[in-house]
């Protein structure tokens, strides 16, 4: 039997591998050719320092907020406010059932942002 210190961190790691796993699906499956000048991949690496955050909480990195202030002041015109919004309500669909989902739409308010969208797997991104 392992250690009660190490359960946790091997609990997390499939849902680690989950998450990553969904934004690599978000990314291929990202609509192409559409104008928006942002893509899932802009936006998931504008995003990414934001990871270790979602998957265990604690101290949101400064890296996370920049990565969120750049990502929002790129998503100015609606094109790229809708290519956000759906490569973001991807993810949050496949992460929706845990406590990754509360801790990523929490991030904007907690990095001090007001995002034109909500991260959640319901948001109508058109509207």
């Amino acid at each position: 039997m392992a250690p009660a210190g190490t359960r946790g961190a091997r609990a997390a790691a499939p849902a680690a591998v989950l998450l990553v796993a969904a934004l690599l699906v978000a990314l291929a499956l990202a609509p192409r050719g559409t104008s928006a000048a942002l893509t899932c991949s802009t936006v998931y690496n504008e995003l990414m320092p934001c990871l270790g955050y979602v998957q265990s909480g604690g101290a949101v990195p400064r890296a996370c907020c920049s990565g969120i202030k750049t990502l929002v002041s790129r998503a100015r015109a609606t094109p790229d406010r809708r290519a956000a919004c759906a490569c973001l309500k991807t993810v949050a669909a496949a992460a929706a059932g845990g406590p990754y989902l509360g801790r990523a739409a929490g991030l904007p308010g907690r990095c001090g942002v007001q995002p034109p969208f909500k991260i959640d797997p319901n948001v109508n991104c058109n509207a």
